[in-house]
């Protein structure tokens, strides 16, 4: 790894505490007990903790769900972040929660984004939908990301925060995002990212599934799980580019872990994120490291890349401050 200094601005890292297990293969909806987010100084690897959370129990399938942020945006001083079933808006960078929706349709949550016309989209990956609401709570849109009556699978009646999993999933969305008017979201089964708005627009991410889908320009950065990251052109619709992260840096056979959180600095130097993997999880998409396993596997951390370099420049070891799984990562102001 080059020894040359990562930039002295701070970051914020969304993600979650494991809890001790009582059985080794603890599904992942049981698997962490607290939300948390961490600013850390890339310049010496140090880290605090802003936030603890835990989820009031009316809001959570029963009393060992998992707690953890996933991802989110910051946006006019205010970061956007979800759990499974919450969405809150902290002011930054005092973290005083300012704005909570929680709605029965909310299962699995992945991602939140404030929109253009000042309402609220969500991930509900359990549901396989987007959801557009207000901070008031009130439902305006839902879309479906197979093109389907969103409501053709599930119930309206029911409250899914009380379900602790509705897998398998068909899509498993990830990620929603504006593309001017249009809004956007990344699918895990169907390795791409399709057009909500104008159903059959579609970016094709080939490989294996992805996640994050971060405008910088005329480009949009994705994620895929297993370490590269993709770059499309926002006008062509089409990859451009896919950096393989895991041939980057001078070590050998070693396991980065699950890729998931993007930081664009400019359109050559971003920070990933990679949270351990664990060896009982194969049944959830995970054969693309079964070969991998004896190899060196790396803490959860999240690592500083110059891509028109093809150098790691940095990376902080997250499980040293009591995170286990990273969603997020966000420039600090």
């Amino acid at each position: 790894m080059t020894s040359a200094p990562p930039p002295d601005r701070r970051i914020y890292v969304t993600g979650g505490r494991q809890r001790k297990l009582l059985f080794k293969d603890e599904d992942e909806s049981h698997l962490y007990e607290t939300a948390l987010i961490l600013e850390v100084n890339p310049e010496d690897g140090s880290a605090r903790i802003c936030v603890e959370y835990q989820s009031p129990s009316e809001v959570r399938a029963n009393e060992r769900a998992s707690v953890l942020f996933k991802s989110g945006t910051l946006r006019g001083g205010k970061l956007y972040i979800c759990t499974s079933t919450e969405v809150l808006i902290f002011e930054v960078p005092s973290f005083r929660r300012i704005g909570y929706v929680s709605l029965p349709c909310f299962n699995d949550l992945h991602h939140v984004t404030p929109a253009r016309d000042g309402s609220l989209l969500a991930v509900s990956t359990g549901l396989d939908m987007v959801i557009k609401f207000n901070q008031s709570g009130t439902m305006l849109q839902e879309w479906n990301v197979l093109g389907k009556d969103p409501w053709a699978r599930f119930s309206r009646a029911v409250d899914y925060r009380k379900i602790a999993t509705t897998k398998p999933h068909r899509s498993h969305p990830n990620f929603v995002f504006e593309l001017g008017e249009e809004i956007w979201v990344t699918r895990f089964v169907q390795r791409d990212a399709v057009c909500l708005t104008t159903w059959g627009k579609r970016i094709e991410l080939p490989g294996e599934a992805p996640h994050d889908g971060v405008i910088l320009g005329n480009k949009i950065f994705f994620t895929s799980v297993d370490g590269r990251i993709l770059i499309a052109d926002r006008e062509t619709l089409q990859v451009s580019r896919s950096i393989d992260l895991n041939e980057v840096g001078s070590e050998k056979k070693i396991l980065l872990g699950w890729c998931r959180s993007l930081l664009s600095l400019n359109d050559q130097l971003l920070w990933a994120g990679f949270t351990r993997v664990r060896k009982t999880a194969f049944r959830e998409n995970l054969l693309w490291v079964k070969h991998r396993f004896q190899e060196t596997e790396k803490p959860t951390h999240i690592a500083l890349y110059d891509l028109s370099e093809g150098r790691r420049l940095h990376e902080v070891d997250l499980e040293r401050y009591g995170m286990n799984v990273v969603f997020g990562i966000y420039p600090a102001k």
